[in-house]
């Protein structure tokens, strides 16, 4: 029966590793004896992180790298699977948003959670995937969000993108089921982390927050039984049962209400 005690000696890479739900889910795994690769763009970050982990008896290696960027998902390739490591483990969990207005945004803010949310999932994906299907066994969890059920005004790119991971981890999952390969797409709702910070999008914090250990521990016993989705929490739950039911003009008048940005006081 499976279980995370499968993941005990596996290599298991993390994207996003820095903060949040990344460290998290690598504290996690380690917890579940996984050797770790951790990857993100602050060195500084990702060499505390192994040092906590490595002090608790964990295998730790870090890569440095910004997902921005196309050729980074080939350098993690190359550092991990490359040099003869089995990376049995794949955790997509690097993600950017920001809430503001679509118009006010600059293109490369946008471009940005395209490549970061989407590309870099998709490339990574296809690199390390083949060699689990070839091995016969493999875990990818791809972190979509709540955000991935609906249309969001002022966050209309990333909840796209959200959608796009969620979906993508689906479809994979039936594909490479028959090979050994599990996939679980992970769709937290406001997560006690720095995104909503990051985003500029502290409002979410105030409607009920779940802390990242939690959300970690949930995702790891999902990914492990091969579960294909997750929403962590009963309101993730709920909104993603109602808009099922309502439709989607206005459930997306009610976010642009809620959200529009307040103009300046005078």
């Amino acid at each position: 029966m499976a279980s995370t005690q499968d993941f005990n000696g596996k290599w298991a890479l993390v994207t996003g590793a820095s903060a949040g739900i990344g460290a998290a889910l690598a504290r996690e795994l380690a917890a579940h004896g996984a050797k770790l690769i951790l990857t993100a763009r602050r060195r500084d970050r990702l060499e505390a992180l192994a040092a906590e982990l490595t002090a608790s008896g964990t295998e730790v290696r870090i890569v440095v790298a910004n997902l921005v960027d196309p050729a980074a998902a080939l350098k993690i390739f190359d550092a991990t699977e490359g040099e003869g490591l089995d990376v049995d483990i794949l955790i997509n969990n690097a993600g950017l948003g920001q809430l503001s207005a679509f118009c006010d945004s600059s293109v490369e803010q946008e471009l940005s959670q395209v490549a970061v949310n989407c590309d870099a999932v998709v490339r990574l994906s296809r690199l390390f995937v083949p060699h689990m299907v070839r091995r016969g066994r493999g875990w990818v969890l791809v972190v979509a969000s709540t955000a991935s059920f609906q249309p969001i005004p002022y966050m209309a790119t990333y909840a796209a993108t959200k959608a796009f991971d969620r979906f993508f981890a689906l479809g994979l999952a039936s594909e490479v089921a028959p090979y050994g390969v599990k996939v679980t797409a992970l769709c937290p709702g406001p997560t006690d982390s720095e995104f909503f910070d990051v985003a500029k999008a502290p409002a979410f914090k105030s409607r009920g927050v779940q802390s990242a250990p939690e959300v970690a521990r949930l995702a790891i016993h999902a990914l492990a039984r091969g579960k294909r989705i997750l929403i962590p929490n009963f309101a993730g739950r709920f909104t993603a049962l109602l808009v099922r039911f309502l439709p989607v003009g206005l459930i997306t008048w009610v976010m642009e209400k809620v959200l529009r940005p307040k103009p300046p006081s005078a």
